[in-house]
């Protein structure tokens, strides 16, 4: 898969370099990174959400990470270069999904895929809610640019 590929299931993605601390003793990247590059790519996208929504929003409502899961599908070395994907999938009353995916430039291919159950929380009264309006209008236009109608 190139990257040019890549970018279209994943416009947001963002570039990160691997590091050696990152390796392990296997001389591969330990899987917790990965993690790591998917919580990265989701703040991202959160901030820029964020920038959008903050003000429609009541300051006690933010997200919380209800579940995440990862596949690994090769190895991942030092040194490369990768794209770190994240693109909302589905919504629903209270949650949304985000797809993950970490490409590598050395293996033009994507080396992990997982996703990220996100539940919309309120930290006053320590319960979930519903998705706020302005999330969900958020999410719903990022989902037709990530997936565009032919």
């Amino acid at each position: 898969m190139t990257q040019d590929e890549f970018l279209k299931l994943y416009p947001d993605a963002y570039p990160s370099d691997v590091r050696w601390g990152e390796m392990d003793s296997l001389h591969h990247v330990n899987n917790v990174n990965f993690f790591r590059f998917f919580e990265c790519a989701r703040m991202i996208f959160w901030e820029r959400l964020e920038k959008e929504v903050a003000k429609q929003v009541p300051k006690d409502i933010g997200p919380i990470l209800a579940s995440t899961s990862c596949r690994f599908r090769r190895p991942l070395y030092y040194p490369d270069k990768i794209l770190i994907g994240a693109k909302t999938s589905s919504i629903q009353e209270d949650r949304f999904t985000v797809e993950h995916a970490v490409w590598s430039k050395e293996q033009e291919t994507i080396v992990a895929e997982g996703d990220a159950i996100v539940v919309s929380f309120d930290y006053k009264t320590q319960k979930k809610v519903p998705l706020p309006e302005a999330w969900r209008r958020f999410m719903e236009e990022a989902m037709r640019n990530a997936f565009p109608q032919d």
